[in-house]
Formats: C-alpha cells, structure tokens, sequence
C-alpha cells in the first residue's frame, strides 16, 4: 500500500508492507524507494513515529541511492532494463567464456534480470543470474561479480575455500568488492 510522509520538508512517498511473520518494525531503500515492512495491527500513528523518528538516515540514504543509481545511469525503468539486458548477456557470456577456462565448470543457464539487491546469483541447479546493470559497471568489477557467481559452483557457501578459489583468477577479490559497495543497488 502506497502512502506519503513530509521528512525534512520533502514530501516522500513508500510502500508500506504487514506481514505476519515481522516482528519488528523495519526500513529499506533501494532504487524503488522507502519500503517500511511492519507486523500486523501496528497503528498508523505509531508508524509515522517510526519513520520520523529515521527521518535523518531515511533522507540521507535515499539521496545516496539516487546519486548511486545516477552515477551508473540508471533511471530503474523498464525500458532501462531493456536497452541494458543484452549488452549484459554479451558482457556475462564474455566474461564467462574466458574464466571458465581456468576453472572448468559446469553451469545451466544464464539469466539477465532486474534484481533489486543483488549483483549476481547462483542457484543449486547451476543456474547463473546477473542483474541487468552489471553491463554499466566499470569492467574489472563485472568481471569479479562472474568470477563470484562462477566459483559458487564449486563453493556454495563464503568460506576459506569459495575466497581461494576466487583468487585464483581475481588475487584483488577484497579491493574489487570494497569498490564494488560504491554501486550498491539498495
């Protein structure tokens, strides 16, 4: 359900989600905006209090996801994601043909979606999911985020052993993921 609440004089507009499971009260913004997830039978007066209370955190993430999202080009729109999606398949593919013959993998299918908080994904089947703006990331990062997805294959967990593997074809794993949080998606 979409309502609107002024913080610092900006009228600004989030979702509000009731789930039955949600013990608490919780805030997330992403390129989609404020989403604020509460359990049932919270009043809206006590939500309000809620959101004024992060008024602050709330004003100053939101302006840094947008600066985020405008410094990689991207507006969220559908047709973003279309004039996107196949210049990163082309990227993926690339990427995935040249380190997968260092590391020999077996994978299924690769995906292309619009994923709200994820740069890539790797499903137990061996499925491979990247997310669309992985094609406006600086080249060296969308090559490290393949190499992540492509080592889960071997590794599905973050232990000693997934980082080694990594290593192996990205020895700068821990600088690449410290610049990658600059293009964080939420």
């Amino acid at each position: 359900m979409k309502k609107n609440i002024e913080l610092c004089g900006k009228d600004i507009s989030y979702t509000l989600k009731v789930h039955k499971k949600t013990r608490n009260m919780k805030l997330s913004i992403s390129g989609n905006g404020l989403v604020v997830t509460v359990p049932p039978r919270i009043s809206l007066s006590t939500i309000r209090e809620y959101i004024l209370k992060k008024e602050s955190w709330i004003i100053t993430t939101i302006d840094r996801v947008s600066r985020d999202m405008k410094s990689l080009g991207i507006k969220n729109t559908k047709s973003d994601f279309k004039k996107n999606k196949e210049r990163a398949r082309e990227r993926v593919s690339k990427a995935l043909i040249t380190y997968n013959q260092i590391y020999g993998f077996n994978y299924n299918q690769i995906s292309i979606r619009n994923q709200k908080t994820r740069w890539g994904s790797c499903s137990k089947k061996g499925n491979l999911n990247f997310n669309y703006r992985i094609a406006l990331l600086p080249e060296h990062l969308a090559d490290y985020i393949v190499v992540h997805e492509l080592c889960h294959l071997k590794e599905f967990n973050h232990a000693q052993g997934f980082w080694d593997l990594v290593a192996v074809t990205v020895p700068d794993y821990k600088d690449r993921r410290k610049e990658l949080k600059k293009y964080r998606l939420s």
